[in-house]
């Protein structure tokens, strides 16, 4: 049995958002909380003072990934 269902401990691919803004130098509450005003990227730039381009790459993660990047079977 154990053959068939061996371990399926999720694991980790990738930083978790709150890491990469970390990173990046971004308060991830602050990230958080304007994507969840609907802010565009221009926006969330101009609040965080970082390039859009670091805000797409975050929000890219938040809407595949969701705040963790966690991968596996229970």
């Amino acid at each position: 049995m154990w053959d068939k269902y061996g371990s399926r401990v999720p694991w980790s691919l990738d930083l978790s958002l709150k890491d990469k803004a970390d990173e990046v130098g971004v308060d991830f509450d602050v990230f958080i909380e304007q994507l969840s005003l609907n802010r565009s990227d221009t926006e969330i730039a101009d609040e965080l003072a970082v390039p859009e381009k670091v805000v797409q790459h975050l929000r890219q993660h938040f809407n595949r990934f969701g705040i963790h990047s966690i991968v596996g079977q229970d």
